[in-house]
């Protein structure tokens, strides 16, 4: 087990801890994510909505809001287009859910994977068939130049609501109004927020602006239509829902939304998502926290748009009380279907690849593998060969393939489908992950050029740092409530915000046991002292552990619950027997 006790500025990790009265192992963790300052340490370790900067500096943010508060005082007819994985649902659910809010007629859509990939012409022609004035696209529409086109041919103002990376030539854009932080000409200076973050700033502006046109007056006639002004920060659930699921950085703006969204997911006030969380499992005592969302809640709500249409998990996060349970149950069978076709691939992939080195990159294809599951796929080989995967499935019929990707070695995918971009029909993504549609003729081409791609970009990155970062190395005594308390307060954990990891060593193993199906490991921990505590290792079943083996450990500090009786706990995340 290779360790890397992260370097920090052991001044400053002193003087944290004792202007926050934490554990210096708190104090070292918050040094080591760049928090130095007491001050700074506070507002990250208690999130205030009124730390979020406001979003003049979104360019055509202005244009959007004016647009839709026009379609809403004059009640025109609104279309709302997500995407199908969790970022554009819930885009699409807070948009529609706000707008109805406020008096808007709304007709909402999301995209089918048959279809492609984000707003085609046909979901345009759709909304004009249903009378629509006015889309609003989330978490697509910035490369869907052709069906703006189409939409605006007919009469139809697009607004764009994403965060995908821009085209060179963005000023040439045909919408009406894109709502994107990677324009060149933003100067939002954080451009890292998910599509969903994005659409609740759009809400919140929209709000004030219709309440500066007086449309909230306490007036008899608005007051019978039910149109009262609305409180947004009701939204934050399904901001914290997209912005963990899309994997973008849990800092700045992001890092307040989703830890306000995630106290709103706590209170279940959303009834789809009080029936998605008894439908997981997830007990009304347990708390709802960024894993929660990213193991249990993410993938059931990405499940149906994996296996080709997202509705059913739109339909959810709009339901009411009376019928979330059965649509709750919905997603549960998509999920469990996902997970037999995820393991399905994820072996003929492994087959195919056998023993050989994949070289800098792996690009693989199979006939008939549903494009819902090849991301899943992609990271799983990342992890088992720390590797940029690119894994394509492929259309029997049409010899199409419809292409993931997921990055390893600091690659920038995006980049490096840019330099591939020959032999691809469309692509599209971020840095880490990616998609794209290939014809079965180009993929030697494109496998070839993909991997003189990434062997560059990997060497462009630097050397790759082996072995896992320790954040500080604790005695077994000093695991208490305390300190797990402490650190549960440095989330929510997600990218750019890792949990974090502890080492403790040389302690010795008094008792184990395998729990569950047999894939967890539970171990009873002594040190020289006589301190005993009790780990648990998920998906460590398989580590060959005696009693009265001395170990070393790297950890999280947990707080368990039993028979109402709370201790400390070791959240195991590796181990090394070292005598």
């Amino acid at each position: 087990m290779q360790l890397r006790l992260r370097r920090v500025d052991e001044a400053l990790v002193s003087r944290l801890a004792g202007a926050l009265r934490v554990r210096p192992a708190t104090a070292r963790c918050l040094v080591g994510r760049g928090v130095t300052e007491p001050r700074d340490a506070q507002g990250f370790i208690d999130p205030r909505l009124a730390a979020l900067r406001p979003p003049t500096g979104l360019a055509g943010m202005a244009r959007a809001v004016e647009r839709i508060a026009d379609a809403v005082v004059a009640g025109r007819r609104i279309g709302v287009f997500g995407d199908y994985d969790v970022d554009g649902v819930t885009t699409a659910a807070l948009l529609t859910g706000f707008l109805r809010s406020v008096g808007a007629t709304v007709e909402v859509a999301v995209a089918r994977r048959d279809a492609g990939y984000g707003f085609t012409p046909a979901a345009a022609a759709d909304f004009a068939t249903r009378g629509c004035e006015v889309i609003i696209t989330g978490d697509c529409g910035t490369s869907d130049l052709d069906a703006i086109t189409a939409a605006a041919a007919r009469g139809i103002d697009v607004v764009v609501v994403d965060h995908h990376t821009v085209p060179a030539a963005d000023t040439a854009h045909p919408a009406l109004a894109l709502v994107n932080p990677h324009r060149a000409d933003s100067t939002f200076p954080f451009r890292g927020m998910a599509s969903v973050g994005l659409a609740f700033y759009v809400a919140a502006a929209v709000r004030t602006e219709l309440r500066e046109r007086r449309h909230f007056e306490l007036g008899s006639r608005v007051e019978r239509a039910g149109h009262a002004e609305p409180d947004v920060l009701d939204l934050l659930d399904l901001v914290a829902l997209g912005t963990i699921a899309d994997l973008v950085p849990l800092a700045s703006e992001n890092r307040i939304l989703t830890a306000l969204g995630l106290r709103r997911l706590q209170s279940r006030a959303r009834p789809g998502v009080a029936a998605l969380l008894a439908a997981a499992g997830v007990s009304d005592d347990r708390e709802v926290d960024a894993r929660t969302v990213a193991w249990k809640l993410a993938p059931r709500i990405n499940a149906p748009g994996r296996l080709g249409a997202a509705a059913p998990s739109l339909a959810l996060l709009l339901a009411d009380a009376a019928s979330a349970a059965e649509r709750a149950q919905v997603l549960e069978a998509a999920n469990t279907e996902r997970r037999a076709l995820q393991d399905q691939v994820m072996a003929e992939a492994l087959a195919q690849l056998g023993d050989r080195d994949p070289g800098p990159a792996i690009v693989i294809a199979g006939d008939g593998w549903p494009s819902g599951v090849v991301g899943i796929v992609a990271a799983k080989l990342v992890d088992r060969y720390q590797r940029p995967a690119f894994v394509v499935g492929i259309d029997r019929e049409t010899g199409i393939g419809r292409g993931s990707a997921r990055t390893a070695g600091g690659v920038n995918l995006y980049r490096a489908l840019c330099e591939a971009a020959p032999w691809l029909d469309r692509y599209g993504g971020h840095a880490a992950a990616a998609g794209f549609t290939v014809r079965r003729t180009e993929l030697a081409a494109l496998g070839e050029a993909l991997g003189a791609a990434c062997a560059r970009l990997a060497a462009g990155s630097g050397p790759v740092a082996t072995g896992r970062d320790v954040d500080a190395e604790v005695r077994l005594a000093e695991v208490d409530e305390r300190l797990a308390q402490e650190l549960a307060g440095l989330g929510p954990f997600g990218q750019d915000n890792p949990s974090p990891v502890l080492v403790t060593r040389n302690v010795r193993v008094s008792a184990v046991r395998r729990v569950g199906d047999g894939s967890h490991l539970k171990l009873t921990l002594e040190d020289d002292r006589a301190t005993t505590r009790s780990a648990i290792g998920f998906s460590l079943g398989e580590r060959e552990v005696d009693v009265g083996a001395r170990v070393d450990l790297t950890f999280l500090p947990t707080v368990s619950t039993w028979q109402g009786r709370r201790s400390a706990e070791l959240e195991l995340s590796d181990l090394a027997v070292v005598s």
